[in-house]
């Protein structure tokens, strides 16, 4: 067994999202993974093990168990290609079947995932009201050219776009107070985003359903977003950057791209970083970088 430490997402030798990767022959029992998820310390760590020609994949943050995480799949992507070689590895979700693409060359970690289907769902609007007044937010705020919207790629986000950078930067919320809500609605995560020219947007997404506050890069709700974009046809891009750490001093860059096929799978790629071990070490695990 092993655990590796990944950023995903990382803007060349720093940023990213950082997630645990657990590789075994068989995987643990639940509890066993989310204690290990627990102690890791990382909004998710992804554990898999082979089945079939491809791995069963399950995702942990310290809190719960989650159905589809965006940048632990990457940073299993690229844990795979070190360990593996280079290639397309098929993937079994509790809900779903993917694929991750991990390549190590010359030093260089890259993954690419294809998403699970897309969809969308309104948010009725007491509901809005209630998110606005927990993060700190008004009406004024908002960007009326796009309506707060339920976007869905393997996981349910809401998604809230901003008019601006500024209003983007000064997120903050009660984690109590946000995870009790999304719970209410059975979202993942809450995605903040500032359009910021054609197919380029800053991003910020809160966790507080897994125990973390924020995330510094979300691939999952990146492909959730780009999925509703296209799918409500308000963009007939096909190729879309995110930009997303940066207020934490995590600057992380997702590159995501869809087929004008409404409903299908969003690829969503970025580079990779290994990092230091888990400490302390995890009883009965191995850790390996």
């Amino acid at each position: 067994m092993s655990v590796l430490e990944i950023s995903a997402f990382s803007d060349g030798a720093r940023g990213g999202n950082p997630a645990g990767v657990w590789l075994g022959d068989v995987l643990p029992p639940a509890e066993r993974m989310q204690a290990i998820a627990s102690e890791v310390g990382h909004s998710e760590t992804v554990f898999a093990a082979p089945e079939g020609i491809g791995w069963r994949a399950r995702y942990f943050s310290p809190a719960m168990e989650v159905p589809f995480c965006g940048h632990a799949t990457i940073a299993l992507g690229a844990a795979l290609a070190l360990s593996h070689g280079n290639g397309v590895f098929p993937l079994v979700l509790n809900d779903a079947q993917i694929t991750v693409e991990g390549r190590a060359s010359e030093g260089v970690l890259t993954a690419a995932l294809m998403s699970p289907p897309t969809a969308h769902r309104a948010l009725p609007r007491d509901r809005l009201s209630r998110y606005l007044q927990v993060f700190g937010y008004a009406e004024s705020d908002l960007d009326a050219s796009v309506t707060p919207t339920v976007v869905h790629a393997g996981a349910d986000h809401l998604l809230i776009p901003l008019a601006s950078r500024a209003a983007l930067a000064r997120l903050d919320y009660a984690l109590d107070a946000g995870a009790a809500l999304m719970h209410e609605d059975g979202l993942i995560t809450v995605l903040f985003t500032v359009a910021d020219g054609p197919g380029v947007f800053w991003c910020r997404n809160a966790f507080a359903v897994g125990g973390v506050k924020e995330d510094p890069a979300t691939g999952a709700a990146a492909a959730a977003l780009v999925g509703y974009l296209r799918d409500a046809e308000l963009s007939e891009l096909q190729v879309f950057e995110l930009r997303q750490g940066d207020d934490m001093g995590m600057p992380s860059r997702l590159r995501v791209e869809c087929s004008p096929v409404p409903g299908s799978a969003v690829r969503v790629a970025g580079a990779a970083r290994l990092m230091h071990t888990p400490e302390p070490a995890l009883e009965g695990v191995t850790a390996v970088v």
